[in-house]
């Protein structure tokens, strides 16, 4: 039995010993050259670690797949966030908040707020070159990234950064939630999850490490509140299920894009999802409408700009924009996926809702093709609970993307989806084939 666990912890140590590395002195977002190799050593060691999970006794899966998510979290804690600024803007809306300010209403670097700055995001006296340092028109120092612009982050996020504040009040803090919640959607996985050997797709998964509590995204959160809300819906708890989806739309919005594998079934299903959902996300809307209006929807418009998404702006949709003129881009992006909401939405298992979830969120970030990896936080969890590893191509393409890389490893990612579908399909094909050449009466949904 030994020989068939000790592998499996020694690639795991393995994995760990390498994020350590790579957590303190792999590189940063200044220096990106080290990334790349040691991204790829990661990847490697957990893979590999995955692999050898399948060869543990059953029993020794559960301890071992949550041990190693606390390892993985942990090294995350090593060192400052080194390749995302994000988690500086946290800390200061936690701060406004607790200061009884509404995060919507000022703009960091507004003077109204000047009492708020403390030397952790504002440092004086230093030639504010680093990596995750930029002056402000007055002149000011600052780590918090466009401090001239207001939050572009939903109201549940928010209220996550308020409630977060009180432990710490700075970056470390932020990260240590991270963790927290990195291990606390392992520990759902293992709930909710048709498998407990897929929860190391997420627990052990080196994004976890860098993206859910180095830089400390709080994607991760919407990740958990998936996780949970999908889980409820395949348990028949529409409303209960429905609540936690829209809740974690409001986190991000991104989580949204789940909803239609939570709707699959029929009405009867649906609607209850349908409307909890709803309800949650306007419910945690409504505090923060009372108190900034309109302004809660932050930078959210000049965002969707920057970033390429507007109408005569455009730099995103890479894949498409290989073969289409930029005008059809965003009618394309919208039909391909609303095309694939249609077929979940008729097809999908409600038994298993997170494979339409997959499917809609996965297709929606191959379209769009985001620079941002973190995004791709949902796509692993989702994996996670689905065990469709090869989706797993898509945050990695992201990665590549953020680093400096092109549009290819989108590419490589899509040919990496279609590839391994149509060969299980195949596979699934030739095995019903075989069932039926040795049991004529059995149909094909026996097999299955």
């Amino acid at each position: 039995m030994l020989t068939r666990f000790l592998p499996c912890l020694l690639a795991l140590a393995a994995l760990v010993g390498a994020l350590s590395l790579t957590v303190t002195g792999g590189g940063t977002l200044g220096h990106r050259a080290p990334l790349y190799a040691w991204y790829a050593v990661d990847a490697g060691l957990f893979a590999l670690a995955v692999l050898l999970l399948r060869r543990v006794p059953e029993r020794q899966v559960v301890p071992l797949v949550l041990a190693g998510s606390v390892a993985v979290a942990a090294v995350g804690l090593l060192a400052p966030p080194r390749t995302s600024d994000d988690a500086y803007r946290y800390v200061w809306d936690g701060r406004v908040q607790a200061a009884g300010i509404s995060p919507y209403a000022h703009t960091p670097d507004d003077p109204a707020l000047a009492r708020l700055r403390d030397p952790g995001l504002w440092p004086a006296g230093g030639p504010c070159d680093g990596w995750d340092e930029r002056r402000t028109a007055a002149g000011d120092c600052t780590r918090i990234n466009r401090p001239a612009v207001h939050t572009v982050y939903p109201p549940v996020a928010e209220a996550w950064f308020l409630a977060v504040h009180p432990f710490g009040g700075g970056v470390r803090g932020v990260q240590a939630a991270g963790a927290l919640l990195a291990v606390a959607t392992t520990g759902a996985l293992l709930v909710v999850g048709p498998g407990s050997r897929r929860a190391a797709l997420w627990g052990w998964c080196p994004g976890a490490t860098v993206w859910s509590v180095n830089d400390a995204h709080v994607d991760t959160l919407g990740a958990l509140l998936l996780v949970a809300g999908l889980g409820c819906v395949a348990l028949r708890r529409g409303v209960g299920g429905g609540a936690l989806l829209g809740a974690a739309a409001a986190v991000k919005l991104l989580p949204g894009l789940a909803l239609p594998g939570a709707l699959s079934g029929g009405p009867r299903r649906a609607l209850p999802v349908l409307g909890a959902a709803l309800a949650a996300f306007a419910a945690a809307y409504l505090p923060y409408v009372a108190a900034s209006g309109a302004g809660v929807l932050g930078y959210l418009p000049g965002y969707l700009k920057e970033e390429g998404y507007e109408q005569g702006h455009l730099e995103r949709f890479g894949l498409l924009a290989l073969v289409l003129p930029d005008v059809l881009l965003p009618w394309a992006a919208g039909a391909v996926v609303a095309g694939v909401v249609l077929c979940v939405l008729r097809r999908g298992d409600p038994a298993r809702p997170w494979s339409g979830a997959l499917l809609v969120t996965g297709t929606a970030l191959l379209v769009v093709a985001p620079s941002y990896p973190w995004y791709g936080l949902l796509v692993v969890a989702l994996v996670a609970l689905d065990g469709r590893w090869e989706w797993l191509a898509v945050p990695a393409a992201g990665q590549y993307l953020y680093l400096g890389g092109g549009i290819e490893g989108y590419g490589v990612a899509l040919l990496c989806v279609v590839a391994r579908s149509v060969t299980r399909r195949a596979l699934r094909a030739a095995g019903t084939a075989d069932a039926r050449r040795e049991h004529p009466q059995w149909r094909a949904a026996d097999v299955e």
